[in-house]
Parts: structure tokens; sequence; C-alpha cells
């Protein structure tokens, strides 16, 4: 048996090619749209990729599984579990092997049984894997986003991203039962998850590539829980706000992602077109880092700086139904090359074209000043928190609870966007959050909604806490 892990660092998300060399059959589990990375590993490998499943209907990224079953000719193996509601809407087009509890898939002499592990999601589905060249029972599980090292799949994403009434309550239960019979399983198996630190599938995975099942019974929280009612209290408790884009890429990956044929770099636009598609309204990014942006940008741009967090809120913040516009660094067509890749990974494939960082200059030459972001000191906020300022918190309702500045208001940097419209534009803004990052794109929103009297406060909550400064906390008032 061979088995290959794939980990991108971005998604926080592993996928796996099974294969046999005595046959030379491969299957991929859980591809992402980087295909090319599977094709070129089966043929390193001298294996021809004859197979292509997922654990469930993904709701972090796009999925790779029609694309790669699509330039191979694989067969597609999807979950026919959870209900008509949960069924892949291309499974039929795309002649998919519809699978259920108890389903095989022989890759050579390596088999895969299908385990229905409801909870995360209604179709999840996990895969015993046995090597029967040498074993008649199962080396590993391959989990998805079922058990984590750590820690389990959420529950909650049917409710709070894909907006099923009261779906979370119940999912919890479900996902509680799936992980007793989990408890059955032999405690020597590995097990391979389908995500790491950092994914907004859990909320504390560790980042180990892989782990058993005894070390799972002993150590991860949620099998320490006996009581149901203590679990579902448990694993909804303190769960982080899902990205704005979750529900998008559940819609995309159940009615089937369109075909890339291959990837396409965004070509580089004349500087002389900017400001004409500013003035249309759309959507211009720029890439830079946050402190280059706030020392000098062009009036109208927003500023998402392209890090491990750029697809996060890329997802969140640009549109999935029109073109948009990229603004690259020092780095020009590699950059924006490496971001479109990215940008594809969640959908977000309408990009106009790019412009270069020399387009900085002609607007000061051609158009007029560039704009700047004021940047707030600790000591300036706190010397004017008495009704002068407008405090602004775009962290998450988890971080709002545990601690905030008093008589600020909050608001998401995901929901940001839709309420711009509350602020008057001439009133001083001062954004935070907890280090600086996001509210920093917060300031670039507002900024390009034409809000002038707008600051950032670098340190963000961490430091006005660290400094011992006033903190108000749900229960004392807030």
């Amino acid at each position: 048996m061979i088995l290959t892990r794939f980990y991108d660092d971005q998604l926080a998300q592993a996928s796996f090619l099974i294969g046999c060399s005595h046959s030379g059959e491969a299957l991929v589990i859980d591809p992402n749209r980087r295909v090319e990375q599977y094709i070129a590993a089966a043929d390193e490998a001298g294996l021809r990729l004859t197979g292509v499943a997922e654990t469930h209907i993904h709701a972090d990224f796009v999925s790779g599984a029609r694309e790669l079953a699509a330039r191979t000719g694989a067969k597609l193996h999807l979950s026919d579990e959870g209900g008509p509601e949960w069924r892949y809407g291309y499974a039929a087009g795309a002649r998919a092997a519809l699978l259920k509890e108890g389903s095989r898939i022989d890759v050579g002499r390596v088999r895969l049984e299908v385990m229905h592990t409801p909870g995360h999601t209604p179709e999840h589905v996990s895969y015993l894997i046995t090597d029967t060249a040498g074993a008649d029972g199962p080396i590993g599980i391959i989990t998805g986003d079922f058990v984590f090292a750590g820690d389990v799949g959420r529950p909650d994403l049917l409710e709070k991203a894909v907006g099923v009434a009261n779906a979370a309550d119940g999912s919890a239960r479900v996902l509680f039962r799936s992980l007793q019979r989990f408890r059955e399983l032999p405690e020597h198996l590995q097990v391979w998850p389908g995500h790491g630190a950092g994914s907004a599938c859990g909320k504390g995975m560790s980042a180990m590539p892989q782990t058993t099942v005894g070390y799972e019974l002993r150590y991860n929280w949620a099998f320490g829980v006996t009581d149901e009612d203590e679990f579902v209290r448990q694993v909804l408790m303190g769960q982080p706000e899902p990205p704005r884009y979750f529900a998008e890429m559940k819609r995309i990956n159940r009615d089937g992602p369109e075909l890339l044929n291959g990837f396409r770099s965004p070509g580089r636009l004349p500087d002389q077109r900017l400001k004409a598609l500013l003035n249309s309204g759309a959507r211009v990014v720029d890439l830079r880092t946050a402190n280059a942006f706030a020392a000098a940008h062009i009036p109208g741009t927003i500023n998402i700086p392209f890090n491990r967090s750029f697809t996060t809120w890329a997802g969140s913040l640009l549109p999935f139904d029109r073109e948009f516009y990229l603004i690259a660094d020092e780095r020009g067509t590699a950059l924006v090359e490496q971001a479109a890749r990215d940008l594809m990974m969640i959908g977000l494939e309408k990009i106009g074209g790019a412009f270069g960082p020399e387009v900085l200059e002609l607007w000061e030459s051609q158009e007029g000043p560039l704009e700047s972001a004021r940047q707030l000191s600790l000591e300036e906020l706190a010397a004017r928190t008495g009704g002068t300022v407008t405090v602004l918190d775009v962290r998450s309702r988890a971080e709002w609870e545990a601690g905030h500045l008093a008589a600020a208001q909050h608001i998401p940097l995901g929901d940001l966007p839709e309420q711009l419209a509350r602020f008057a534009p001439d009133r001083m803004l001062v954004v935070h959050c907890q280090g600086g990052g996001r509210s920093a794109i917060a300031v670039s929103l507002l900024q390009a909604a034409g809000h002038r009297a707008v600051a950032n406060l670098p340190g963000g909550f961490g430091a006005w806490s660290a400094a011992g400064l006033p903190v108000e906390r749900n229960g004392d008032g807030a």
C-alpha cells in the first residue's frame, strides 16, 4: 500500500492518495483544486488514478474531486447518506458511484470500507483502510472532518454558515453518537484527519498530521465526556464564527464546481484603467502589507494583505458574482499568480486583471495625492474614550464576549461591508481587533466607502488589556 498526504497551509487542509503498488492503481480522497499535484504524484509513483472520493460536501474550499475525475477519467465516489437535502447534485451527471454505510472501494489490493460518521454534516463518511496484501483488518481510518487530532468536527456549521435553523443542537447529538462508534475501533488504528491547526472546521485541533484511535480516546477532550448533554454544551461552546464564504462553498460543492481545465493567470492591465474601474464601483484589492497600505494607497481601494489569512478575508469580502481586481507589491506577476491560485481554491475566479505597484506612482502624478490610514496609540484612545470617538470592535463574537472596551460597538469584520452606513463619515471612528490585522482591513473598507475620520488601533485589544486599561465582559453591564 502507498499512502501520500498532501497539505495546504492556507486552508489547513489535508488530502490523501491511496495506491496499490501491485496493481498500479490509486485513489485520491478529498482533493482540492490544485489537481496537478495529485496527477504528478501518481505519475512519479508509477500509478494511474482510477478513483476520486470525498468524505463530505466541504464548506471551507472548492473541491477538486470533479476536476480531477474529469482530467484523468477516474471514477467518482460520493456519499449518498444524509437524506435528499444532502446529496451531491452533480453525482448523476458525473456518473458517480454512490456510497452508503458498508460500501467498499477496491484499489488493487487496498480495501476502503465506508463508515457513515454524521454530525459535522449529515452525509459525512470516513474510510477504513485495509492493505489486504498483508492483513485482514484495517491499518487506519481517514476521518475527514469527523475526528481531528485533539478535537472533533464542529456541528454548528449547518446553522451558522448554511442557515439551517436550530440545527446545531441536533447535529451535536448525532456527532456524539458517531463518536461512540469511533470508541469501538481498534486502538492501534492510524487516524488521518482532514484538517490541522488553523482550520475553521474545529476550535482546538492539533497540528499533528496523524494520530491513533488509542491516543485520541485518551487525550482528545471529546472522548473524556460521556454525558450527551454535557458533550453538546462543550462542543458548541466557544466555536468561532465561520467565514462568510462557507455557505457559498457548500452550494458550489453540492451542485458541482465549474471545471477549470487548467489555471489561467490574470492579465496585467494598463495603469490608466484603474481610475475608470474605481469610478464604476469595481472592487480593487491592494495585496501589500497592512503597514505599506497604511502609509500610502490609492483612494477607493481596499487592503487584504497576502498572508496566511488572505483566503479567509478574501472569501468573506470579495464578490463571487462579478469581477474584481488586484494590485501587487514589488513581486508583481509572481504575487498575482500566487494570489489567484489561492483565490481559485475558494471559488473566487472572476479576477478581471491586475496592476503592478507602479500604479501608485502614476496615480500620484496624474490623479492627486495618495491616501494614508491613521494609526492611533493606546494613550491617545484612552484619553478620548469619553464620547468624543466611536470605537468599533471587529473581532469575533467569542472574542467580544470574553472581554471588550466599554461603550465599543461590535461588528465582526465579515459583517462590516453591509453595515458601513451605520457610521457618520465625519465622526471620529477608531477600529480595533485583537492585534491590529483585521482592523487594518476594516479601516480600508471604511475609507473606500468615504469615511475620512477613521483610525486603526495597531496593538488592538491585546495591547489594551495588557496595559491594564479598563475592560468589560458579558455580565459586567456590557
